[in-house]
């Protein structure tokens, strides 16, 4: 806690030398960006963000056994998409995962990691297996994430080389640079690096990328339609729901895990009609966990907000769960699904980076 608002006054710090203010908050930091910035170049700190590590020689093996992705195989120069789930195979998490020589990271949403971390060391019971904060290690203090146009420039600099394809990582003296799902036909990164470093690098980044808040790291990944599961969505979701398989976040091939016989019967006999997609609603206060409505059925809802940020034009883009038949509809009439109830503010439907299959198998 001490690191993080240690690192929150630097950020107030910079910006208000950059305004010749003495603000604890300036007005240049932190402000809502919008897709085209983003598109444009971006760097802002993950603050909402907590991260995992789990040591051990059985580190590996025991996270196989609690997650829905390939953990044993997974090597160093791979970062992977993974959730945990319950018996009844609802996502209590979503993580971001990567390994290096000792260590497997999980990366997942701060409001949730004191739970998950807490639930998982529960069930290392014999495995050489021990899961701490690594916000406290020195070298995973500070998590930035860059991405857009002029994303790739700015790090170079840094790094002699830079991760050559979506979900893969380097490691370097500077720190761990993880290369996540592109957005707006650019390359995202993800940068974990100790606070001194954070306090070298960041005034060189900022000169050339918009300095974005924890809204503009989510609207990205919003626009990746890759979802994060939060405390408001908890237990919401199987997999399939929020894209996970198509996203490489499920393996099917692997051994068992909580709620493993749920996902692959939602899998193999398709009953599942429900998918995430990508939407824009004229709302500012449109939050993860709020419900959606189709007009052709106003009485009950037709989904859920997953995640949401400030699209920068005074509302949000979000990722929606939603039936199938709501998104059809959605995408064809304007206005056809609402925000909060059936009188609620439009929902207007976007297009996602990939192709929705519908489980109809």
């Amino acid at each position: 806690m001490e690191i993080m608002n240690n690192w929150n006054q630097f950020l107030a710090d910079q910006g208000a030398r950059a305004s010749g203010t003495d603000q604890q908050a300036p007005a240049d930091f932190g402000q809502a960006l919008s897709a085209s910035a983003l598109q444009a170049g971006f760097v802002a700190p993950l603050a909402d963000q907590g991260l995992i590590a789990v040591v051990g020689d059985d580190a590996a093996s025991f996270l196989h056994g609690q997650l829905t992705n390939d953990v044993e195989h997974l090597n160093q120069q791979q970062v992977r998409l993974a959730g945990y789930c319950t018996p009844k195979g609802r996502l209590l998490a979503s993580f971001v995962m990567w390994r290096n020589a000792s260590t497997v990271y999980l990366q997942l949403a701060r409001d949730v990691q004191p739970a998950i971390q807490k639930r998982l060391q529960m069930f290392v019971l014999r495995a050489k297996a021990k899961l701490h904060d690594a916000g406290a290690d020195e070298a995973t203090q500070v998590a930035l994430g860059l991405g857009g146009a002029q994303a790739g420039a700015a790090l170079a600099p840094w790094f002699d080389s830079l991760p050559a394809a979506p979900w893969s990582k380097i490691e370097h003296a500077l720190g761990t640079l993880l290369r996540v799902a592109d957005a707006f036909g650019h390359a995202r990164y993800q940068w974990l690096m100790s606070f001194d470093t954070a306090l070298t690098v960041w005034p060189q980044l900022t000169a050339s990328l918009a300095k974005g808040g924890v809204d503009a790291w989510r609207l990205s990944e919003i626009h990746a339609g890759v979802p994060q599961i939060s405390q408001a969505t908890q237990e919401q979701f199987v997999p399939q729901m929020v894209n996970f398989e198509l996203l490489g976040a499920v393996n099917f091939k692997k051994g068992c895990y909580p709620g493993q016989e749920i996902v692959a019967r939602s899998q193999y006999l398709g009953k599942l009609k429900r998918r995430t997609t990508l939407v824009s609603i004229a709302d500012a206060g449109v939050q993860a966990g709020g419900e959606l409505f189709a007009l052709a059925d106003p009485e009950q809802p037709c989904g859920m907000v997953v995640n949401a940020a400030s699209n920068g034009a005074g509302g949000v883009d979000a990722l929606v769960e939603m039936k199938l038949a709501a998104i059809e509809q959605g995408g064809s009439a304007a206005g056809a699904v609402r925000y909060g109830s059936a009188e609620g503010p439009a929902v207007s439907f976007l297009s996602m980076p990939y192709v929705l299959d519908p489980l109809e198998l």
